[in-house]
């Protein structure tokens, strides 16, 4: 990679994280850290407002945004491929969302670029056992967002026996395991961790109020009790 384009890459990677690294900068391009401290002095000299926070790192001045960039083939066919595998794999919230996306990207293709595109995706199938794909559910953005958001939210869930509660929750993670997604997240009920089968909520309601609780575990330390490993 030149530098050129290794500028342009540093600058891309501060726009989509809050603060990241100089190692961790130097870990992405392959580089030294004294060259990661030349090339951030490189685009604070083209006027790019950057700042450093100790420990946290390096972080874009809020309301700098780049102009609109452009995608090479080979971005846009990652692209594809990923839509079809939110479409198998996630909700009608998440692929709507994602579709919306790449459509943006989309439109800033080139017209031979386009026309690539359009042959590719009428070339790519999916074929899958019928119990890899999930039933018909659409709560999956707004589970993100509370996830996010740190908010008490209510659900309107069925378990296995076909049995309906309503539960206030925390949700601190969502886990793709057993060919489902499912909701980890504090039960005020319960007063313990739960695992909710996301395919079974039937209704989510954001109460609007902040998280009650603390002191939460890590979805990576939940994920140590699940009851398999796929």
């Amino acid at each position: 990679m030149n530098r050129i384009d290794r500028l342009f890459g540093i600058l891309i990677l501060l726009q989509t994280k809050k603060y990241i690294t100089a190692e961790k900068i130097s870990e992405q391009f392959g580089i030294s850290i004294r060259t990661v401290y030349r090339d951030v002095k490189a685009l604070l000299e083209q006027g790019v407002p950057i700042s450093f926070e100790q420990p946290k790192g390096y972080f874009i001045v809020q309301g700098y945004f780049l102009p609109p960039v452009s995608f090479t083939s080979d971005e846009a066919n990652a692209l594809l491929i990923m839509e079809r595998l939110v479409s198998r794999f996630a909700d009608k919230s998440i692929f709507t969302n994602y579709t919306t996306a790449l459509n943006k990207v989309k439109a800033v293709l080139k017209h031979s670029q386009k026309e690539k595109l359009e042959l590719l995706n009428d070339s790519i199938k999916f074929q899958l056992h019928h119990e890899m794909i999930n039933e018909e559910f659409d709560h999956l953005a707004g589970l993100q967002n509370a996830i996010s958001g740190q908010y008490v939210i209510e659900l309107d869930y069925q378990n296995n026996n076909k049995e309906s509660s309503k539960r206030q929750v925390e949700a601190i993670g969502l886990v793709f395991y057993a060919f489902n997604w499912h909701l980890i997240a504090w039960c005020h009920l319960r007063r313990e961790y739960r695992d909710f089968r996301v395919s079974r909520i039937k209704k989510v309601r954001n109460l609007e109020i902040p998280f009650r609780k603390t002191d939460h575990m890590h979805i990576n330390e939940y994920m140590k009790l699940l009851p398999v490993k796929y």
